[in-house]
C-alpha cells in the first residue's frame, strides 16, 4: 500500500501542525505502549484528509460502518485468537436427509477432535451440519444481515459465536483471514463466488496459501465436474497455469479432509513477507540433502541468488514466541503460487526434515490429476 503520510502532512500544515500535534497526544495516551501508534496515526490522518474533502455523505456513511464493523469484529474474536480455525462453505438448502449434509456434520467432528473451530455462514444446510458436528465451543458463525430474515442455526443461535455482519466484503475477510483451512462443499452461487474467489486470492499472492479441500459424497460429481470444466477450458486455453489446480485437493470423506490439512501443517508453520524476501517459517530444518534437492528443483520459482535455511531469530519481527521455528527464505518470483504448493509439500515429508522419526512419518496426499 502507497505511503500517504506526506500527502496528509502537507494537508495538515496548510492548516496548521497543531491539529497533528493533538493525534499524537491522544494516541500517546490511549496506546502509551502500542508499536501500532504510527498505524494509527496514519489511520486518523487518512479520516481527517477524508473529512477536509466531504465529497459525498453516503462515501462517508460506508467507511464509518465498515470500520465499526471491523473494529467489533476484531474485539470479539480476540477471545478465540490461540484457537486454530477452518472455515467450511456450502449449501444452505442442503436437506438434513441428504449424504452431504451427515457429511458435513462429520467433518465438523473430524475438526472439532483436531482441535479446529469450524468457522461457517451461521445458516442452515452444510453450516448447520458442520456446527451441529463441532459443537457450540468449536463453532464460529459469520451472518449476514439481509432484507429478509436471516435466522443463525440452532447451535450458535442467540450466542457469543456468532457475528453479524452488514457488509460482504467485511464478512469475506474474515471467512479467510481467520482460516488456516478451507473446506469447500457443494453449493449455490455463493459457494462457486467463494471458491473461486480464494482461489484467485491464493494465485495472485493476495492471501497466504492454506489448504483448499474440495469436499464431496463419495461416487459423487459435483468437484469432479467442476475440475474437467477447469482442465478443459481453463488450462486448455492458458487462461490459468497448470500448476494453478495444486492449489486445491479433492477429497470424499472426513478423514481425508481434516488429514489433508494436518499434513499441511506438519513441517509448514506459516509464511510472510520480508520487504523483497520471502519466508516460510517451519517447525524444523530440512536435511542438507534435502536443501540441495530444493535449490535444484524450485529454482525457477527463485528470482535471485538462491534459497538460504536459518533460525527465525536471524530476522526482525514482534513475536519472540516465533523463536523457535526455522526459516526457508528466498527471492520469490510470486507468480507461481502452485509451485509454491509443490514445496510445501515437499518440507513436510518426513524423509527431508533434518531429524527424522519414521514413527510420525504421514501419507501424502495426492494433487489434483
Amino acid at each position: 500500500m502507497p505511503d500517504q503520510s506526506n500527502d496528509h502532512l502537507a494537508l495538515l500544515e496548510s492548516q496548521g501542525l497543531e491539529l497533528a500535534r493533538q493525534i499524537d497526544e491522544q494516541l500517546q495516551q490511549v496506546a502509551p505502549d502500542s508499536s501500532n501508534r504510527p498505524l494509527y496515526r496514519e489511520m486518523m490522518l487518512t479520516i481527517l484528509r477524508m473529512a477536509h474533502d466531504d465529497f459525498d455523505r453516503w462515501n462517508a456513511k460506508i467507511t464509518l460502518q465498515a470500520i465499526r464493523e471491523l473494529e467489533k469484529t476484531f474485539r470479539v474474536l480476540q477471545q478465540f485468537k490461540d484457537q486454530r480455525k477452518v472455515t467450511v462453505f456450502g449449501s444452505a438448502r442442503t436437506p438434513i436427509e441428504h449424504p452431504l449434509y451427515a457429511l458435513a456434520r462429520q467433518v465438523g467432528a473430524t475438526l472439532a477432535k483436531s482441535d479446529f473451530m469450524v468457522i461457517t455462514g451461521g445458516g442452515a444446510g452444510i453450516m448447520a451440519a458442520a456446527h451441529e458436528g463441532a459443537g457450540l465451543e468449536h463453532s464460529l458463525g459469520f451472518n449476514i444481515t439481509l432484507p429478509f430474515e436471516q435466522r443463525a442455526n440452532p447451535t450458535i443461535h442467540d450466542s457469543s459465536h456468532l457475528l453479524a455482519f452488514h457488509f460482504f466484503f467485511t464478512r469475506k475477510l474474515f471467512f479467510i483471514k481467520e482460516a488456516e483451512a478451507l473446506v469447500m462443499c457443494p453449493g449455490g452461487f455463493g459457494t462457486l463466488d467463494e471458491v473461486l474467489e480464494v482461489l484467485t486470492l491464493m494465485q495472485t499472492g493476495k492471501t497466504p496459501l492454506v489448504p483448499v479441500v474440495l469436499l464431496d459424497i463419495p461416487g459423487g460429481t459435483f468437484w469432479q465436474s467442476a475440475l474437467d470444466f477447469i482442465r478443459n477450458q481453463l488450462e486448455a486455453h492458458q487462461y490459468i497455469l497448470p500448476n494453478d489446480l495444486k492449489l486445491m485437493r479433492l477429497v470424499h470423506t472426513a478423514e481425508e479432509a481434516v488429514a489433508e490439512i494436518n499434513q499441511f501443517y506438519s513441517n509448514f508453520h506459516s509464511s510472510r513477507w520480508l520487504t523483497k524476501t520471502f519466508v516460510i517459517r517451519m517447525k524444523q530444518p530440512v536435511s542438507i540433502s534435502a536443501l540441495q534437492h530444493i535449490q535444484q528443483t524450485f529454482a525457477d520459482i527463485c528470482l535471485t541468488g538462491s534459497f538460504h535455511q536459518q533460525g527465525y531469530e536471524g530476522f526482525e519481527h514482534d513475536d519472540p514466541k516465533l523463536n523457535h521455528l526455522t526459516c526457508l527464505s528466498f527471492a520469490f518470483s510470486g507468480r507461481n503460487q502452485g509451485r509454491l504448493r509443490e514445496l510445501v509439500d515437499f518440507i513436510n515429508l518426513p524423509q527431508n526434515w533434518a531429524e527424522v522419526d519414521d514413527t510420525r512419518r504421514p501419507a501424502l496426499s495426492e494433487p489434483v490429476t
